[in-house]
C-alpha cells in the first residue's frame, strides 16, 4: 500500500541512537553504527523519531510499504520482556511469544496440513509463568491435553485467538486451582474457555477453573466445551 513512512539518510546519520530510543514500536535499530528501519510494518508513520535526530537524517516519504502491524509490534515488545527475564530451569520452559501471520477464521493449511495457531510457550499449566506479557487482555483456553488429539479442528476452533494452557487432572499430581488463581489475579483476563473430554476424571480441570475464578474474586465470562472420545463436540 502507498503510505507515509520514515526514510533515513545513512550518510547524514551520526550514529547517536536517539531515534532508536524514541521509537516506541522498535522499528529503528542501529546497524553497523547507523540508524536503520528494520521493518516497514513496525513503523506507524507518526514520526516520534524525527524531532530527536540532531542531524536531520530522518524525513517522511510517501512510498509503497507494508501496513503498520500493531499486533506484530505488541508481540515483539512482549517477547523482549520475556527475553529479559532470567533463565530458569530447563530451556524448554522459557516463556516466549510465537508470532503468526494474519489468517482467516479457518486455520490455513500448509502442505495439506492445518497450520498451528499456538501463540505462546510453554503450554503446560504448571510450567506457565504467572506474569507473562501475553496474558494481558487475553482470552484464556484451559484444556485437558487429550482434547487436542480427539478433536481434529482443535487449533482453528479453540486455540486461535486464545492463550492456551493444558493439563491432565488425573495424571498430574498437583492442584491446578492454585496456579490458575495466581494467573487470574495477576492479569486482566477477558474470558476463559474450558475444553474437557467426556470422561469423568476430566471434571477435575473444570473444578480447578471454577475454584480459580471464585478465589480470584473477578467476574470473568467463562464456558465449558465437552469433547467425546470419538472427537465430537457434545456441549458448546
Amino acid at each position: 500500500m502507498l503510505r507515509k513512512i520514515i526514510e533515513i539518510d545513512r550518510d547524514a546519520c551520526n550514529g547517536c541512537g536517539l531515534c532508536a530510543a524514541a521509537c516506541h514500536e522498535g522499528a529503528i535499530a542501529m546497524v553497523d553504527g547507523k540508524a536503520a528501519l528494520l521493518r516497514d510494518d513496525y513503523c506507524d508513520g507518526l514520526g516520534d523519531c524525527l524531532p530527536v535526530c540532531p542531524t536531520g537524517a530522518i524525513t517522511f516519504t510517501q512510498r509503497e510499504a507494508a501496513a503498520y502491524d500493531e499486533a506484530a509490534v505488541r508481540a515483539k515488545a512482549a517477547q523482549q520482556v520475556l527475553d529479559a527475564m532470567p533463565p530458569m530451569g530447563c530451556p524448554g520452559t522459557r516463556a516466549r511469544v510465537i508470532q503468526r501471520a494474519a489468517a482467516p477464521l479457518a486455520a490455513p493449511e500448509i502442505h495439506g496440513e492445518a497450520a498451528s495457531q499456538l501463540s505462546q510457550w510453554p503450554v503446560q499449566i504448571q510450567l506457565a509463568p504467572v506474569n507473562a506479557p501475553y496474558f494481558h487482555r487475553a482470552n484464556l483456553l484451559v484444556a485437558a491435553d487429550c482434547t487436542a488429539f480427539a478433536y481434529g479442528g482443535f487449533h482453528g476452533r479453540f486455540i486461535r485467538g486464545r492463550v492456551a494452557l493444558i493439563g491432565c487432572p488425573k495424571l498430574d499430581a498437583c492442584d491446578y486451582a492454585e496456579k490458575l488463581t495466581a494467573i487470574l489475579e495477576a492479569n486482566d483476563i477477558k474470558s476463559v474457555t474450558v475444553v474437557r473430554m467426556e470422561v469423568p476424571c476430566c471434571g477435575g480441570i473444570v473444578q480447578a477453573v471454577q475454584t480459580a475464578l471464585r478465589q480470584s474474586g473477578k467476574l470473568i465470562p467463562w464456558q465449558v466445551v465437552t469433547i467425546s472420545t470419538d472427537g465430537q463436540i457434545l456441549e458448546d
